[in-house]
């Protein structure tokens, strides 16, 4: 790879997988401890933190500090928002009905299942998915327009993201909504505006790591994994599963656009919260 150091980033590559199983492991000894496995949400973007802090320390003297300072600190500050978001959100709360039911039909232990497929899955998936985090901090090459690109690209993502999570739970908050769809804002173009922010913070870390043909080749399997996942995994394609049979959504998905953002196709309350 042109300008980047195979040896340090690889490096990078075995400590920051270190990193993400140590986050994933301590939480399911928590979990475990606690009967509650869905703390996992919780931990998604503290292991993406725990990647982003292992990177900025090992790469030092290797990478372009502006460019390590910019795609480092908006990872951390994405991870740490969500992670703060989903926290709270749960609090209070038992154990979530999707790890519930996933628990319920587990062959053998449960708690071994839970380790293999939630855990050490999801700990994979950080390691993944933030590699154009760790390949771009390895560039030498100052920050350039396709780099300054994805960062704007990233802040549109965090804007849809944080501005989705609070008008959604402002909306949930008001007991007077209790029993309708949440229809309006950001929700009023798109079903999915945290997921299609979460779409577009990854497609923009991802461009700060195209310097070079090799890094961007490299590291292009992770937004299309979590591209995947946010559209046909456990993100909109399991949530609308759960919501299909409840009055008022159909309405709602018929009038509103699935991910990408439009303009509603016509104005109309729904019936159900989510």
């Amino acid at each position: 790879m042109t300008g980047v150091d195979a040896g340090a980033l690889g490096l990078n590559l075995a400590v920051s997988a270190g990193a993400a199983l140590a986050v994933m492991l301590l939480t399911f000894a928590v979990a475990t401890v606690k009967g509650v496995h869905r703390i996992v949400d919780v931990a998604w973007g503290l292991a993406f933190t725990a990647v982003a802090v292992v990177t900025w320390f090992l790469s030092a003297g290797y990478g372009d500090d502006g460019r390590r300072i910019a795609v480092v600190q908006a990872t951390a500050v994405w991870g740490l928002r969500l992670s703060a978001h989903i926290a709270r959100r749960g609090r209070g709360h038992g154990e979530d009905p999707r790890y519930a039911r996933m628990l319920a039909r587990a062959p053998g232990s449960p708690t071994l299942y839970a380790l293999r497929t939630v855990y050490l899955l999801q700990g994979a998936l950080v390691w993944l998915v933030s590699l154009p985090v760790q390949a771009a901090a390895y560039l030498p090459r100052p920050l350039d327009v396709l780099a300054l690109l994805g960062l704007a690209v990233w802040a549109v993502g965090l804007f849809f993201e944080a501005v989705g999570d609070h008008q959604l739970a402002r909306f949930k908050a008001d007991p007077a909504h209790r029993g309708r769809v949440m229809d309006r804002g950001l929700w009023s173009w798109t079903r999915h505006p945290n997921y299609f922010g979460d779409f577009l913070v990854w497609w923009g870390l991802y461009l700060t790591a195209c310097a070079t043909w090799q890094t961007a080749a490299l590291t292009v399997v992770s937004p299309l994994v979590m591209s995947g996942l946010l559209i046909r995994g456990s993100g909109k394609r399991l949530l609308e599963a759960h919501m299909a049979q409840r009055p008022g959504y159909a309405a709602y998905t018929a009038r509103t656009s699935g991910f990408f953002p439009r303009p509603p196709r016509r104005r109309a309350s729904g019936t159900v919260a989510r």
